[in-house]
């Protein structure tokens, strides 16, 4: 098989890829901060024009317009979400938070593309995805506020608890993965796939890389979805690879695609297409969603230390949401009474998250010690009992 026949992606003409760039003349003009190439997949560009795409609109030709105004009011209800979270810990209701503002369309893109049987794994930031996995704002608030973590049933949403770690999340979902492999629930339509998130800072750990060299060797189900924001905390991705990071796929053996981590349409297209390879049985893909963060990585983090306000403004003019407004309302798919049932909608989301934040309940001391084995543990007995003698001896311990 040739190199052209072996990344030919679905209904894309292999005389039309023989005609490509080949991945040397590709390397020579891309670098790993470069945001458009030969191989950007975008099916809405930043004036919110439609971009016929022959290998990806087979992916999207279901979608209808009042699939597109869901698209628009998940996004739009995520970044209330966050914007409120970020308030609430500004104001001391929180003790951290991690804003995922202009990322809302890579996440609700690949929340989307996702079957109920399908398995995620996030990182930390993938509050869109949680939205799409019916996991509530009010679910996530208890991590950032330290009463508990991820207290949703991971096995009824399929999505995982966030993990802190970072990369860590990887391994656990190449494992998992790996596993509905040798369980044999892949090979048909009918296949169950798993997609992990991370950023592109991640890609600087080993347990990512650990995570490609499991997933491809045993054909793992598995979408590696990388968000690629720019930044890894104060560090930009040109200071962690020198080549796109979706390249990087190629010398693990399975293929690796870019898409405008701002376009909604794109990024649905593209996660359902590799959603599809996985759940074929045809092993791991990689996603580059090329975003941005136009805030800070998080709450304790200020940005403008380390990147210039010109790079920020150039950003806000590809604005996810904007774009799908625009597509929307040009389109006459949208009018004015949507877009302010919409605003109406986020405000009552927000004013219910705000009065839950306030009046979460302070957990007691010993519940840390609650559900942490399946069995009762005369240790862990001990350490709870030892633990709470010891606040006893506080002035006031009484009243807790």
């Amino acid at each position: 098989m040739s190199s052209a026949e072996q990344w030919t992606q679905p209904g894309e003409n292999p005389a039309a890829t023989a005609a490509k760039p080949t991945p040397e003349q590709v390397i020579a003009g891309l670098r790993a901060t470069s945001e458009g190439g030969t191989e950007l997949v975008q099916l809405l560009n930043p004036e919110g024009e439609r971009i016929a795409s022959p290998q990806f609109d087979r992916y999207v030709e279901d979608v209808d317009a009042e699939q597109l105004r869901g698209l628009y009011r998940d996004m739009t209800m995520v970044r209330r979400v966050d914007r409120e979270a970020n308030s609430l810990q500004r104001q001391g209701q929180l003790g951290i938070w991690v804003p995922l503002l202009g990322q809302e369309a890579a996440q609700i893109g690949a929340g989307r593309a996702m079957r109920p049987s399908d398995m995620a794994f996030p990182s930390y930031r993938e509050h869109g995805i949680a939205w799409c996995r019916g996991v509530t704002p009010q679910e996530l608030l208890g991590i950032f506020r330290c009463t508990d973590h991820s207290g949703w049933d991971s096995s009824a949403t399929r999505f995982h608890p966030y993990t802190i770690v970072i990369g860590n999340q990887v391994l656990n979902a190449a494992g998992y993965a790996m596993g509905q492999r040798l369980d044999g629930r892949v090979g048909d339509d009918g296949g169950e796939a798993t997609i992990c998130f991370f950023g592109d800072g991640a890609t600087s750990q080993g347990d990512v890389h650990e995570g490609f060299v499991w997933a491809s060797v045993y054909d793992a189900p598995l979408v590696f979805f990388c968000q690629n924001n720019q930044w890894a905390i104060s560090e930009p991705t040109e200071r962690q690879s020198r080549l796109p990071l979706y390249q990087r796929a190629r010398g693990y053996g399975f293929p690796g695609i870019r898409v405008d981590g701002n376009d909604v349409l794109g990024c649905l297209a593209v996660t359902r297409w590799a959603l599809e390879e996985c759940r074929l049985g045809n092993g791991p893909v990689l996603i580059e969603a090329f975003t941005y963060r136009m805030d800070a990585h998080t709450t304790t983090d200020d940005p403008t230390r380390y990147r210039l306000s010109d790079e920020l403004e150039a950003w806000k003019l590809k604005d996810p949401i904007e774009r799908a407004r625009v597509h929307l309302s040009r389109n006459g798919l949208a009018d004015n009474d949507f877009f302010e049932q919409v605003a109406s909608d986020t405000d009552e989301l927000a004013a219910e998250l705000r009065d839950f934040c306030v009046n979460m309940p302070d957990p007691p001391p010993d519940r840390i010690f609650s559900q942490v084995y399946a069995d009762p543990s005369s240790v862990l007995d001990a350490e709870r009992d030892e633990f709470l003698s010891y606040l006893d001896g506080f002035v006031g311990a009484g009243e807790r």
